[in-house]
């Protein structure tokens, strides 16, 4: 259609330049939605994208027509025509040219899993190692696989190209190879295009320009949709230069366009949420992303799988609302759809399709069929267009012309070569060189510079590829951030509580600190712990670093800003918050615990808490962006942790660190703060002696220099020590270096931001993961392992897409999928002919309330249907019809709200067999990721299944069902990870299976089986739930987006629109026949003949993110004969199934579990094993982490010397034992959370097991592995301290307490949080408080005779006073000691007496020894003779060891006990913790009004 422009409009003609454009569309809408909401510009808006959203020719794309008296809308359209003719400005756009582009990946293709028996091995297997790495130096593409071959391509602006493929096929790699997104490959060979402009030099001036939009959707989630999308039109906004106009209300007005288009207006406030934050829904999700794609207005834009998670109505309005965009924009767009319908379909102008990485086809998508018919393939009726491309591509899926066979392409080299050979072929190489011909390179890329320069902010440089100033950019981000904290108060708030909390603990225990020199290591201790507890809350960084990377890396390809302006942003951010929580911990701490009352000292202690906050967190955040994963940055966090902990000085004085370790001090930030703070606090203080020598009776009144004070940088005959000595002889440490630390702890908070700039700009912050089969060495020594042997030494053969799902290499595919469907087997259909029972499920006037802010909502408003044995029913509705919600609350999975209605099977209740009866498929594919498929079935058999049927029935039956859902070629292989395991077919089918082998008897549900599939996984899902319903299975299923074909395969369906009401319930018929003539015959549009039935009746009851309905279409159901031939026929149902008699041999299904306590410990026990025998980066990363930080405490501490020192230094390295304990328990939880996961979403719904038996094979299989990897500890660690004893019963002693009590201690203790805890942060969180509060009671950071009397019964509470007790205990026993000279008390005797006389009496009171004791002067006193006397001052007695033990018994019962009593509390009977509190407040209240 023409566009002709007005000639009464001649103001238009006038504006010169896109700003002025932007702003004249902007006061338009503005103006419209203020003076006339109901002809909104908007709403018109809206509905012109209808009109808009067709196809037009190339000839037809510079120009449109459209009401030239609509004079508001025309302003709003001439924005995004913006350089029109009459404006002497050109509309910048790109067309794409690719030319035999071949793109590089590793090569990941079949793999064996690893098991922790082959990593003990591998020193064993060297030589094949060293072959694999000469084989890679022989032949340098040997490791590397072709992930896209020879990739032709011409799109011209305004052009849309279809990108059609099976998984695997390379379809995401094209994309982001035409993006310029190729971080994660290796490398690309081949040309590729930009109107001519080499690939290289257009990313480099005008990346902005191509946007590659991922499939995930990863936002912020704690930001509102609002929020999200200003943010995007912000970092995309054009220069202004308008007096009296704003770009705040540009920003506003282009937002309400993008929410109107993409149906996100009822969203606007809303959080986005994500799977684990709720906001708004998937669908919304997946519109928010568009949306913001869409805000940076590029030229070429690349969107991947984007209807992913959308109802067919809302996957064809975006699709229509992209045709628009293109059409007005001159876009170049490029999109993968799976199940894309025969209407989404003619929305394209080309189509490409890719088969294992080869392309087979490209052209305009009218004549895409006829080619492949051609070729010799049907494609069946009512099958789509894109169904029928993708499924050629599929051995299983394709059907040959009769007569034909054998003689047409089959495999994905024969494709290839046909289509290399075509004339279509050849039209598309000269279509490419006659483009590159025509078009004029240097003016395409003239007008996009132009329109880059033009747009571009005034401060911003001329040479950056981003449209606002970097400054801008740091603005934006820093207004997003405090967002972000002010949506997430709970982790803000966390944070400032757990400081407060941890203030009051400290600094009551160092309560009114002694002046004396009693006081100075409580002192000292003090200041120490102050800047630890910033450092371990700063390791939390690590996480939040890596939450945000994906985005980070999707919003740098958008180019809206450097990923350093986020950097930096985040420390703006972050100071108020580490601000506020410092001074609140700081000014508690330092008044209770009496430090010196001087402002200078005060303000000081402040501003170094703040320094040394922001140095570690900094520290940790370069940290998480210099490392590949979170596993290794975790590691890497730990051991840094350790270091700067051990190496502030504090534990270990800088004279008594060993030269190999002592460079650490000087690079440590918290070293500097630690000196800085303790020299402020110590300075100009005269400590009291408290340990004068000789002293006591007879020693009063003595003269001058005939006593000394037995403490460091004490002189002889003064009574007190100066502050500044003390620190100068224990620490080196100067006053004077106050500020000159201030100086150097802020160039390390510097550098650690600059690193972490550099890191983020740089680095490959993304890596690509590929669905990879992964079998065991012990299952596959033949089939599988030859095929992958024989496929990788054919350098001929393709791979799969490495982001993608299927078998990475062609051979290796085909022959799986050959293998795979041999499913005529006899007995396989025998077991599916046995599936289901007679009996009829039924519901009636069902409603759901749930409550909602303090008000409720209902969700379900009288629904009722049926499922009758061996039917197939369907149930549709748009995004947020309440779909999944009524799946739950028919499975009886819902555990809040109020449920009203009627649900019967055979017109009785439903009774405690209905979960063993039933089955459900939920829509996440949740499975232990360690086991084979063949394991997670036979492990869901031998628990849901009864006892009484054999064990060998069992396993038959497994194997049956793996021949029903064409399991057996990947039997074998590892379930994986999303990303590293199955692929998404073969996750849902064993989603599938697991609820197979149990044999539900009545009713199997499916929440979404077909979503994120493709057309032909689809239909392979599909045609699999088909099959079980013809064996006489009931089924229940939610579906997305049915094509005409997958409709068919349905019996009835149950259409929900939004609020939870029912719009139809019924049968489809033959061709979907019944339910249209239901809609036609009451006022519908006719359903055209090549229409997609599920995309007609969403349409007609005005489903989708824009459509409305003006029919009320739930009042026309119930008021319909259908409505009421359905309720009579649901009380038809009931009263005639009613009269049947019991089936009294069910009987034994009203058992809440299948098999007794004893058989699911003994199955759970066996899979707990198989999990961590299997999970190798676990076991690396604990014995790593032990045998590092082994040897790292041990060569600190290294030949423990017989001094006052060397003790102080053991009691510090048993302390460190202890401390080593906490990284280990987040290792613990987070292994621990995984299979918690899946038995609360999956398994506890199922009744597979109990859920004590969860708790207690955990802890068994643990014990083990952690007894091993503390041995290793024990022997790098206690061996190093040379000097220790090594006889049996003090080293063998150590060992016992430390490898068996200390371990089973806190093993107990962190199952015990995480399993009541609701999530893994939280575990974290509360283990880290609890943690440091029992650490800080154990006679090691502060002597039990120092600490206030309302803290004397923590010291004996506390867990590991007994350990330390132990430790110190069995190694200091009997130990000799010789002070070092700088460690005795020096004094002159009287005249006339020696230092034995003088010092007798004193010697017989006290402990210690005496030098020069035959002399006259230098007398020399030091305090203890051997270590027991220095384990009295602690209160340590080597005779309590064996008591000690049964106190560690105690403890650790009482952990058990605690564990299940409170998995029991809070997650079985779901009681909320604040629930909780709130009930107990309310209840002392009622009792205070009684008592009144």
């Amino acid at each position: 259609m023409a566009l002709e422009e007005s000639t009464s409009n001649s103001n238009f003609k006038e504006m010169m330049d896109e700003g002025e454009l932007e702003k004249q569309m902007s006061q338009t809408v503005d103006h419209s939605n203020t003076s006339n909401s109901d002809e909104a510009v908007l709403t018109r808006l809206a509905s012109f994208s209808k009109q808009m959203s067709h196809k037009l020719s190339r000839s037809q794309t510079g120009t449109f027509a459209i009401d030239p008296n609509d004079f508001e809308l025309q302003r709003v359209l001439q924005t995004f025509v913006r350089r029109a003719d009459s404006n002497g400005i050109e509309l910048k756009s790109l067309g794409v040219e690719m030319d035999d582009v071949t793109v590089f990946g590793v090569d990941e293709t079949a793999s064996y899993a690893s098991t922790v028996g082959e990593v003990l091995t591998a020193p064993f297997r060297v030589g094949e190692i060293f072959k694999r790495i000469s084989g890679r130096k022989a032949d340098p593409n040997s490791g590397l696989r072709k992930v896209n071959k020879d990739i032709n391509v011409v799109c011209a602006p305004g052009e849309m190209v279809l990108v059609l493929g099976r998984p695997g096929a390379g379809c995401s790699t094209m994309l982001k190879t035409v993006a310029g997104e190729l971080e994660e490959y290796v490398k690309q060979e081949g040309s590729i295009t930009y109107d001519n402009n080499p690939q290289a030099q257009v990313l480099k001036m005008c990346k902005k320009e191509i946007v590659y939009n991922p499939e995930l959707d990863v936002h912020f989630p704690h930001l509102t949709v609002d929020q999200t999308l200003k943010f995007a039109i912000e970092c995309r906004c054009p220069e202004f230069d308008f007096p009296g106009y704003s770009k705040k209300k540009y920003i506003e007005i282009f937002r309400d366009i993008l929410c109107t288009v993409y149906g996100l207006t009822h969203a606007k406030n809303t959080k986005v949420g994500n799977d684990y934050v709720s906001g708004i829904s998937g669908g919304e999700r997946k519109r928010v992303s568009i949306a913001e794609a869409m805000a940076a207005k590029p030229a070429v834009l690349c969107f991947d799988n984007a209807t992913r998670g959308l109802d067919a109505s809302t996957a064809l309005e975006f699709t229509e609302a992209l045709r628009t965009s293109t059409n007005i924009m001159k876009m170049s767009s490029f999109v993968t759809v799976y199940q894309a319908s025969q209407k989404i379909y003619d929305e394209f102008d080309k189509v490409v399709v890719l088969y294992l990485g080869r392309q087979v086809y490209y052209g305009k998508v009218e004549e895409a069929k006829a080619y492949f018919e051609t070729m010799g393939y049907v494609c069946p009726e009512r099958q789509s267009t894109a169904e029928f491309l993708t499924a050629v591509t599929d051995p299983l899926g394709r059907y040959v012309k009769p007569g034909l066979e054998g003689k047409i392409p089959h495999t994905a080299d024969e494709f290839e070569a046909y289509w290399r050979s075509s004339a279509e072929f050849s039209a598309l190489k000269r279509e490419i060189a006659d483009r590159r011909a025509v078009v004029d390179s240097e003016k395409s890329l003239k007008v996009v510079k132009a329109a880059h320069l033009q747009e571009k902010e005034k401060l911003a440089r001329l040479n950056s590829r981003y449209t606002v100033s970097y400054l801008t950019q740091l603005k934006l981000c820093t207004i997003r951030g405090f967002q972000r904290n002010i949506g997430d108060k709970s982790y803000t708030l966390t944070t400032i509580f757990a400081g407060t909390f941890q203030a009051f603990i400290m600094g009551s225990l160092y309560w009114n600190i002694p002046q004396s020199t009693e006081g100075a290591f409580s002192r000292s201790g003090t200041v120490f712990f102050a800047l630890l507890f910033f450092a371990l809350i700063s390791i939390s960084e690590v996480s939040v670093s890596f939450e945000k990377r994906p985005i980070l890396t999707k919003q740098k390809g958008y180019s809206f800003y450097h990923p350093s302006a986020e950097v930096i942003a985040y420390v703006f951010n972050d100071m108020p918050i580490k601000f506020l929580s410092s001074v609140l911990f700081g000014v508690i701490l330092y008044f209770l615990a009496g430090l010196k009352p001087d402002a200078g000292a005060f303000f000081t202690f402040l501003l170094f808490l703040n320094l040394a906050s922001l140095a570690e967190s900094n520290l940790f955040q370069t940290v998480a962006s210099l490392s590949p994963n979170a596993p290794a940055a975790n590691a890497i966090s730990g051991i840094l942790l350790l270091a700067t902990a051990v190496y502030t000085s504090y534990m270990v004085q800088r004279p008594s660190m060993h030269p190999w370790f002592k460079w650490i001090s000087y690079i440590n930030p918290l070293l500097y703060c630690f000196e800085a703070l303790i020299t402020t606090e110590f300075h100009g203080r005269e400590m009291e002696c408290s340990s004068l020598a000789p002293s006591g009776p007879g020693y009063l009144n003595v003269p001058e220099g005939t006593q000394a004070c037995a403490f460091a940088g004490s002189v002889a005959g003064q009574s007190w020590v100066s502050g500044d000595a003390y620190l100068r002889v224990s620490f080196q440490y100067e006053f004077s270096h106050v500020w000159r630390n201030f100086g150097i702890v802020l160039g390390f908070i510097v550098f650690f931001i600059a690193v972490n700039c550099f890191a983020v700009e740089l680095l490959k912050q993304s890596k690509g993961t590929g669905d990879h089969l992964m079998f065991l060495r012990s299952k596959t020594r033949g089939d599988i392992h030859d095929v992958v042997a024989a496929t990788k030494e054919s350098k001929h053969v393709l791979v799969a897409d490495v982001e993608t799902q299927g078998l990475s290499q062609g051979s290796v595919a085909d022959e799986l999928e050959r293998y795979s469907r041999v499913s005529g087997d006899k007995e396989a259909k025998e077991t599916a002919n046995h599936l289901g029972s007679q009996e009829v499920f039924m519901w009636q006037n069902l409603n759901y309330t749930i409550p909602d802010r303090g008000s409720t909502r209902q969700l379900l408003r009288d629904i009722q249907g049926f499922c009758k044995p061996g039917t197939l029913t369907a149930l549709m509705g748009e995004s947020g019809a309440g779909k999944t919600t009524l799946l739950n609350v028919l499975s009886r999975r819902v555990d809040m709200g109020v449920i009203t209605g009627d649900m019967l099977v055979d017109g009785k209740p439903i009774d405690q067999s209905f979960e063993r009866r039933t089955g459900y498929v939920q829509q996440q594919d949740l499975h232990i990721s360690q086991l084979t498929v063949r394991e997670s079935l036979q492990f869901a058999a031998r628990l849901r299944r009864p006892v009484s049927v054999p064990e060998h029935e069992k396993m038959e039956y497994v194997e049956k069902i793996l021949q029903i859902l064409e399991m057996e070629p990947y039997a074998d292989a590892i379930v994986g990870s999303p990303g590293n395991g199955l692929n998404v077919e073969q996750r849902k089918k064993l989603s599938v299976g697991v609820e197979l082998v149990a044999k539900p008897s009545l009713l199997l549900f499916l929440d979404e089986p077909t979503s994120g599939l493709d057309s032909q996984s689809a239909w392979a899902i599909i045609q699999v739930v088909r099959g079980l319903a013809n064996a006489g299975q009931a089924i229940l299923c939610t579906i997305h987006q049915p094509s005409a074909t997958l409709m068919e395969e349905f019996d009835r369906l149950l259409l929900l629109r939004k609020g939870g009401e029912t719009v139809y319930f019924g049968d489809i018929g033959e061709n979907s026949r019944i339910m249209l003539d239901y809609f036609e015959s009451r006022g519908a549009r006719l359903c055209e003949p090549h229409e997609n039935p599920a995309e007609y009746i969403l349409d007609v009851i005005g489903a989708g993110a824009t459509a409305n309905s003006v029919d009320d279409w739930h009042e026309k159901w119930i008021t319909s004969p259908e409505f009421a031939n359905v309720t009579k026929e649901i009380e038809d149902l009931i009263r005639e199934t009613a009269k049947k008699p019991v089936n009294f041999t069910e009987e034994s299904l009203k058992d809440t579990f299948a098999t007794p306590y004893i058989h699911q410990l003994k199955t759970v026990l066996w899979r707990t094993n198989i999990q961590f025998w299997r999970d190798t980066d676990y076991f690396v990363g604990k014995i790593s982490l032990v045998i590092i930080a082994g040897l790292f405490v041990g060569f600190t501490f290294w030949d423990i010397k017989h001094s006052i020192v060397g003790m102080q230094n053991t009691l510090f390295a048993s302390f460190l034992c202890l401390i080593l304990s906490s990284p280990l328990t987040a290792q613990i939880q987070d292994k621990a959370i995984e299979s918690k996961e899946v038995y609360e979403v999956r398994e506890s719904k199922s009744n597979t097991f109990h859920w004590s038996v969860l708790l207690f094979s955990e802890l068994l299989v643990e014990i083990p592995y952690s007894i091993i990897a503390s041995t290793l500890f024990y022997i790098c660690f206690y061996f190093p301290l040379k000097t220790v004893s090594t006889a049996p019963e003090a080293a063998g002693f150590f060992w016992f307490t430390y490898c068996v009590f200390f371990q089973l201690y806190y093993i107990t203790l962190a199952l015990c949080i995480v399993y009541f805890a609701p999530d893994l942060p939280s575990a974290g969180l509360l283990f880290g408080l609890f943690f440091s509060f029992i650490l800080s009671f154990c006679n090691v950071v502060q002597p039990s005779s120092l600490a206030p009397g309302f803290w004397k019964f923590m010291f004996d509470l506390s867990p590991f006073t007994y350990f330390v007790q132990n430790f110190l205990g069995v190694v200091l026993h009997e130990r000799e000691v010789h002070c070092k000279p700088s460690e005795l008390a020096y004094f002159n005797p009287p005249d006339g007496e020696t230092c034995q006389e003088w010092a007798a009496d004193f010697l017989r009171t006290v402990p210690g020894y005496l030098i020069n004791g035959n002399e006259t002067q230098d007398c020399g006193y030091c305090q203890y003779s051997v270590g027991d006397d220095y384990l009295q001052k602690l209160g340590v007695r080597y005779s309590n060891r064996w008591r000690n033990v049964g106190f560690f018994c105690c403890y650790i019962f009482f952990n058990l006990f605690a564990m299940y009593i409170m998995y029991w509390y809070f997650r079985v009977q779901k009681t909320s913790l604040i629930e909780w509190i709130r009930n107990k407040t309310d209840q002392r209240k009622a009792r205070q009004t009684s008592r009144e």
